[in-house]
């Protein structure tokens, strides 16, 4: 386990990559991971766990689907946290660029349990990549 800190300002500049998380943490079973963000992401869903955001920077939104179709959207600015309930089905975006750090189960892929259509180019569907 690292016993260094992290700068998250400094750990964001090493890469410019949306949608790719970076892991600079892990807790438990646990990783903390930051990610860019800017375009949509992809409508998914997380079956078994909810998803913890934080805005770092930028305004982040994401778009709940309740289970009778109906959308709504959240709007975050630097510094709001949100938490995506498991099972919500949620798309993500950013209309100018985010930074956002997230807490999730290690292992959990970016793109969910299942998604909707194709993976745009620019969402890396992974389980988060070490930041060194």
């Amino acid at each position: 386990m690292d016993t260094q800190p992290v700068n998250l300002t400094e750990a964001l500049a090493t890469f410019d990559d949306v949608y790719s998380p970076r892991i600079v943490a892990r807790m438990n079973d646990y990783d903390v991971r930051i990610a860019h963000a800017a375009g949509d992401h992809v409508w998914h869903v997380h079956a078994d766990t909810d998803e913890f955001f934080l805005v770092l920077d930028g305004r982040f939104d994401i778009a709940l689907r309740a289970a009778d179709g109906t959308e709504r959207t959240v709007e975050l600015r630097r510094g709001d946290t949100f938490v995506v309930p498991k099972g919500t089905e949620h798309k993500p975006s950013s209309p100018d660029g985010a930074s956002i750090l997230m807490f999730e189960p290690s292992g959990t892929l970016s793109t969910g349990d299942r998604h909707e259509g194709e993976i745009p180019h620019h969402v890396d569907s992974t389980t988060g990549h070490d930041l060194r």
